[in-house]
């Protein structure tokens, strides 16, 4: 299905407009330009291990901290990572990070979750955008084809592992990834990259940084990429989801005394598609084998800041986000989303730092029946509203620290929930530090829960029934309004020691108990006549499942020449999944969710630097097999090859997957896609700075 005229001239004249602007002002950037993105990449690379561990991250408490004092399980993928890796895709680049569990299922399909339930719409994890969620409430999960940006522009990408939920609120519950992306003064002057491949066909990006006076830097850009099907499993014939993306944005800061300004945006236009699996979508289901369509989608934000000191601030952000998605056959919606979060931080009685705050949520959305899903009501507004309080308490200055909160929700479905979070972190000096912390979160039920009726697939007879020779039998979820939250008591260890300034290692320990989770009860089958005679046997959602998990995960960070880095992390889970349910392999995010998630997950990187010109980059990755879609162990390789004939200028080579030529990782577990091999695949490229 094409885009309706109008959206796609609108997005045209914006491409255009910024174009326009960068071409316009390429005299004047020599004036401007101080080399920021080649100097923070440098010094990335020239820093000492130590000096990493005390890179800030501000997504565990909502405020600035040094990593090796923060009482959570977190890492940080910074740009001169995600440079190094050649990844041209966030999903890609948070493989880097440990406990989290990243499988693509598509050319632009990803199954990414923190410690277990992974899946399509993996439902325990908050995602954000400069602190702007993008989760999505319609189908409880983040849609990764609709997060990007210019790569570039990314600052760094925190990935917190384990409950959040006392800071960022509901489903927050094995963890949050923030995509934080830098400031307007650090992207100035003109940047452009293309290249192209066997599996990336083409991509390019362009930015332009420049000031509307000393106080008010500003950026805009653009991008687009076309990207090659993947192959189906069995056949081995193109899968049809190949993917055409256009993006722009822009980014507007005003600094004056104690107060700043920020105004962002961005406008996407995606085309993509897939096979759907005929032989568990036929009739009555479904008579298309090929689904295609598009999506065009927005956003704009503002936030306000005023820094009184160190311990005392004010934040007031507000953002607007709209997508329109249309697919000939499968799901198609209209959703927006309006959100203002108010947070204050000051300082009490010395030994207290205390952040309080409240935020509210608007969310619409209007959902078209297709074939596969139908919503009653078609279109629904829902509200959130929360309030939040988390203290830091110095018991020892310097030594030990205590921090102790909790987020009240409240939400259309489940009322009132109750989040706390209780931390502790003692460093009896500065090459150590042990933590732990118990927390409480719960998982909302999204409108697909609660109001909504999806045809999962044809069977030949009831489970546990004689064969029918005459009918087929529809599988139908039915979503309940009684469907509760899921909750979770999660208990962590974690203990961080600097071995010298060129050597560090962080170990997490976790034990997750959860309850209420999502189960599936089967409903009195009936008949039903038609052009497709069959009986339908309705699948009712019940919150009967429990599970408890458990797991160890270690990454370590060493230097042994100031050109060569090394980084390596080990990840382990275990998966206890409690269901009585018949049809548990259906919802394979919960009732068999410890068949999903590989139990070991390895990942090295070597990074060297032969001279300030050349530089070759290692990725190694092990992963072991995934038993519910009888997916083997894979190991695979990426490499980069950077070459700098100026210092402006970047010419690089990329190998991904090259250990084989195509390997598995995951089956769709939403809509019935045919299962597809990863592609071996090599690009090439340039990039230069002005």
């Amino acid at each position: 299905m094409t885009m309706r005229p109008i959206s796609k001239s609108l997005l045209i004249n914006l491409i255009a407009v910024m174009l326009g602007t960068c071409t316009a002002n390429i005299s004047s950037a020599a004036n401007i330009y101080s080399n920021a993105d080649q100097d923070s990449t440098n010094a990335l690379m020239d820093m000492s291990i130590e000096e990493l561990m005390n890179i800030e991250v501000t997504t565990v408490s909502r405020r600035s901290q040094k990593i090796s004092e923060v009482a959570s399980a977190a890492f940080v993928i910074t740009q001169d990572d995600i440079r190094r890796s050649g990844a041209t895709s966030i999903p890609e680049a948070l493989r880097m990070a440990p406990g989290v569990q990243v499988a693509r299922m598509g050319t632009d399909k990803w199954a990414i979750s923190i410690r277990g339930f992974n899946g399509r719409l993996a439902n325990k994890l908050q995602v954000l955008v400069d602190g702007r969620s993008v989760y999505n409430p319609l189908m409880a999960g983040v849609q990764w084809e609709q997060l990007d940006t210019l790569m570039e522009d990314i600052d760094r990408i925190e990935v917190i592992r384990g409950s959040s939920a006392a800071v960022w609120g509901a489903n927050a519950v094995n963890g949050v990834i923030n995509i934080i992306t830098k400031k307007a003064a650090e992207t100035q002057g003109l940047f452009l990259t293309a290249g192209g491949g066997s599996f990336e066909h083409g991509f390019f990006g362009a930015r332009y940084g420049g000031k509307i006076n000393n106080n008010t830097p500003y950026r805009v850009y653009v991008k687009g990429f076309t990207r090659d099907s993947m192959t189906t499993v069995i056949s081995g014939e193109s899968a049809n989801d190949d993917w055409h993306n256009a993006r722009g944005g822009f980014r507007l800061e005003h600094t004056r005394g104690i107060d700043q300004l920020t105004l962002q945006g961005d406008l996407f236009y995606n085309s993509h598609g897939s096979s759907l699996d005929k032989s568990v979508l036929s009739a009555p289901i479904i008579q298309a084998s090929v689904a295609r369509g598009d999506t065009l989608g927005g956003n704009i934000r503002l936030r306000w800041d005023r820094i009184y000191s160190e311990k005392s601030a004010i934040m007031l952000q507000t953002y607007y986000d709209r997508n329109d998605q249309r697919l000939l056959t499968g799901f198609s919606d209209n959703t927006e989303s309006f959100d203002i979060d108010f947070q204050h931080r000051f300082s009490f009685l010395d030994r207290h730092d205390l952040i309080w705050g409240a935020n509210y949520r608007l969310y619409h959305n209007k959902v078209f029946d297709t074939e596969l899903a139908s919503f009653r009501p078609r279109q629904q507004t829902n509200h959130l509203a929360s309030i939040y309080l988390r203290d830091e308490i110095t018991l020892i200055p310097e030594y030990l620290r205590f921090t102790l909160g909790t987020r009240l929700d409240h939400n259309d479905f489940t009322g009132l929930e109750i989040q706390p979070n209780a931390r502790l972190i003692w460093t009896p000096n500065g090459q150590n530090s042990v933590w732990m912390s118990v927390s409480r979160a719960v998982r909302t039920p999204g409108r697909s829960e609660n109001d909504s009726q999806v045809n999962v697939r044809t069977l030949s007879a009831i489970p546990g029934a004689p064969p029918s020779a005459s009918s087929p039998v529809l599988v139908q979820a039915v979503g309940s309004s009684s469907f509760n939250a899921e909750k979770l008591i999660a208990y962590e260890l974690g203990f961080r020691h600097q071995f010298s300034p060129r050597a560090s290692a962080d170990i997490a320990a976790f034990y997750n108990d959860y309850s209420q989770l999502r189960d599936l009860s089967p409903g009195l089958p009936s008949f039903q006549s038609g052009l497709s005679p069959h009986l339908l046997l309705p699948i009712m959602l019940t919150n009967e499942a429990t599970a408890h998990t458990y797991g160890i995960e270690i990454s370590a960070d060493w230097r042994p020449h100031n050109r060569w880095r090394l980084q390596g992390n080990y990840s382990y889970l275990e998966m206890n999944i409690n269901s009585d349910s018949a049809f548990k392999q259906i919802d394979a995010t919960t009732g068999s969710a410890d068949k999903v998630s590989p139990h070991h997950q390895v990942s090295f990187r070597s990074n060297y630097d032969f001279s300030e010109k050349i530089q070759l980059n290692l990725w190694l990755r092990y992963v072991s097999s995934v038993d519910l879609y009888n997916i083997p162990s894979y190991v695979t390789m990426d490499t980069k090859l950077a070459f700098r004939p100026t210092k402006n200028v970047e010419l690089f080579l990329v190998g991904q997957n090259l250990l084989s030529e195509n390997h598995r990782e995951i089956v769709s577990d939403f809509i019935p896609s045919v299962p597809t091999t990863i592609p071996r695949g090599i690009y090439v490229g340039a990039a230069w700075r002005f």
